[in-house]
């Protein structure tokens, strides 16, 4: 067979999206970068952020009340300019002290208001935006649970972990601080433009010379600067991906000695971090040089001319003192210009990234099988609906990965097998033949390119998938543990079981050792159960899918990992439970073959034959060379039944 672009039996994680380093390594000067780094279509800020709505929609309340505060704190202080006026023109002029107390009175109250307005906007918002980030934490991880494992292929897990740690902390933040700003930064500066205008017109038109080139200076600034902050996001989830797999990779790190090379590659990688953050921070240097050179060398221009206009007795010198005071107010919301905006388009790629996964489109809960109208009964089935006893049918079944090359043959090409209802049917073939993939057609964990695979006579598309799911149970040849008790991990292929199906399920997977754990069956097994043996993991796993009692079980090369005593013992007690179910295993060792009542040879993406062991060895060269090791004569008499026809 051809050579698949994957390994059939170890479906690939590599993603087919470009990585950050990749694309650091070809990433002009982010000032002519046209869009983001990361792939798709580049929207404005203003439209990503805008994306943020239907979740800001349930804090609006508490959003418009912190803008208020902060708003009416921010134009009290441009009322400290029209007091100071006061006092320059009024007591101190005249020398009038006993006038000067209430001034300073009204100006000390007014630094106690701005003072309690702005704990009114940090104390209002701090809640519900935890509980904002909260949601969108949730709706993110029940979204990857939903996505298909091709999704999770594709995808680095560094980049899915960026997305709901540092991006949601990023678009909480927006929301608190600088999305507050952008409007009560605009509306003081419009406040402070009218009152610089009544103060003196002349004055004010020189103030406001700059707002023209930053203006400009800013659209090209946002240009640059989001490619880049995309970037740095994406290199960030790069690095989260190499930590990842270097921590659970450790023990093969240390064997090999290559903990030092390891480290070369993080070092390279957090290079390339560095020099985008490098390149983040030349942008935004250059556009805080602007924004806060040009107002400066306008304000001295007027205080030049607000001198002379003073000196030929054209403006009094209170009126100067309250114009330049107003003019110092403004200071903040234009020199803040530069950092809310790099904040803003921060915030609007990380909600891009975020929302790359939201639009990922589900899978249906349920197809409808093609050429059966809905409502019908299909085929196998009584007319009540009721399934009749078929087993398990592949038919026509066809498969691709969807980033294989257009060029390249499907993996499985056209499998028909029919597992009778109550029969135990063992899949054999070479390494790379698509035996892995075929077991993961039938709980829907892919979907299949063509044909149907049906259960006792129904399509598994007409099933809802929790339902498929609570049928069909399977192990895994790499088991998988999570951070939780034996029980918890046993007891997630049977959430409603019982002790007693617990401890029954431990001993068919021969798992005595639970009950020497320091809390048996509620010990905490650790990552990836890495405190255990592969053994003990294999064994566990085994439990975890025969605990439910399943209709239909999958058992992905389940001995693997034992020797040979264990696995005697695991083989005498799962005759019995194989014996209550229809199931499909995959075998490399004649002792699993024995398992099974008959025995499928996967070849060349379909089922080149089945029979029983000593059928197939007697008439099948190619089931004898896997059996054997070694490459045996093709016998006189004919092959079992092709397509798996028996």
């Amino acid at each position: 067979m051809a050579e698949n672009r994957h390994d059939p039996e170890n479906p690939p994680r590599d993603s087919t999206r470009t990585s950050a380093a990749d694309t650091a390594d070809t990433a002009t000067d982010a000032a002519d970068t046209p869009g983001p780094a990361g792939p798709g279509p580049r929207r404005s800020a203003l439209r990503s952020l805008l994306r943020l709505w239907p979740y800001a929609r349930a804090v609006r309340g508490r959003l418009a009340v912190s803008v208020t505060a902060a708003t009416l704190g921010m134009l009290s202080t441009l009322a400290v300019p029209v007091v100071l006026g006061l006092i320059v023109d009024g007591p101190l002029a005249e020398h009038d002290l006993a006038g000067l107390w209430p001034l300073v009175g009204l100006l000390l109250l007014l630094g106690l208001v701005e003072a309690a307005l702005f704990y009114t906007r940090r104390v209002v918002l701090a809640r519900p935006l935890a509980g904002l980030e909260t949601a969108m934490r949730g709706d993110l991880f029940a979204k990857l649970q939903r996505l298909p494992i091709s999704f999770h292929d594709r995808w680095g897990s560094g980049q899915l972990l960026s997305r709901a740690t540092a991006d949601m902390y990023t678009m909480r933040l927006f929301l608190a601080f600088p999305l507050v700003f952008l409007i009560v930064n605009s509306v003081m500066f419009l406040a402070g433009t009218v009152v610089m205008f009544t103060q003196d017109w002349r004055l004010a038109l020189i103030a406001l010379v700059p707002v023209v080139p930053l203006f400009v200076l800013t659209r090209r600034f946002e240009s640059g600067f989001s490619g880049t902050a995309r970037l740095a996001q994406d290199q960030n989830g790069d690095i989260a991906t190499l930590v990842e797999e270097s921590v659970l990779g450790i023990r093969v790190l240390k064997a090999f000695g290559r903990h030092r090379s390891m480290a070369d590659r993080f070092r390279a990688r957090t290079q390339e971090l560095r020099r985008t953050e490098l390149r983040k921070a030349h942008l935004l240097a250059n556009l805080w040089a602007v924004v806060v050179g040009l107002p400066e060398i306008a304000l001295a221009c007027a205080l030049a001319v607000g001198s002379y206009l003073v000196a030929h007795d054209e403006l009094s010198a209170g009126a100067l003192v309250a114009f330049l005071s107003t003019a110092l107010a403004l200071r903040w919301p234009v020199e803040s210009l530069g950092w809310l905006l790099a904040y803003a388009n921060e915030a609007a790629t990380a909600t891009d990234r975020f929302f790359e996964v939201l639009d990922e489109p589900d899978t249906p809960e349920t197809d409808t099988t093609p050429g059966t109208a809905p409502g019908t009964a299909a085929p196998g089935t009584t007319a009540f609906g009721t399934p009749a006893p078929d087993g398990i049918r592949f038919t026509g079944v066809r498969f691709r990965y969807p980033d294989a090359p257009d060029d390249s043959p499907d993996l499985l090409a056209g499998v028909d097998l029919h597992i009778r209802s109550g029969e135990t049917m063992a899949l054999v073939g070479a390494t790379g033949s698509g035996k892995t993939t075929l077991t993961a057609l039938l709980p829907r964990l892919y979907e299949a390119t063509a044909g149907t695979i049906t259960l006792d006579g129904r399509d598994i598309r007409d099933l809802p998938r929790p339902r498929l799911r609570e049928l069909v149970a399977v192990a895994f040849e790499e088991p998988t543990l999570f951070s939780a008790t034996v029980r918890e991990n046993v007891l997630m292929g049977a959430p409603g079981a019982g002790e007693e199906q617990l401890r029954t399920a431990l001993a068919t997977a021969q798992a005595g050792f639970v009950d020497k754990l320091p809390q048996g069956p509620d010990t905490e097994v650790g990552e990836q159960g890495l405190s255990l043996s592969g053994g003990q993991r294999q064994r566990l796993a085994l439990a975890r899918a025969v605990v439910g009692d399943p209709a239909f079980l999958v058992l992905d090369d389940p001995l693997s990992a034992l020797d040979v005593h264990t696995e005697a013992l695991v083989e005498r007690a799962l005759r019995e439970v194989l014996g209550t179910t229809t199931a499909l295993v995959v075998a490399h060792r004649p002792s699993t073959v024995l398992l099974a009542d008959r025995v499928a040879v996967l070849a060349d993406g379909r089922i080149e034959a089945v029979g029983t062991h000593q059928e197939l060895l007697r008439d099948c060269a190619h089931y004898r060379e896997l059996m054997s090791g070694e490459a045996a004569p093709v016998p006189d008499g004919p092959l079992m039944a092709q397509g798996g026809r028996a």
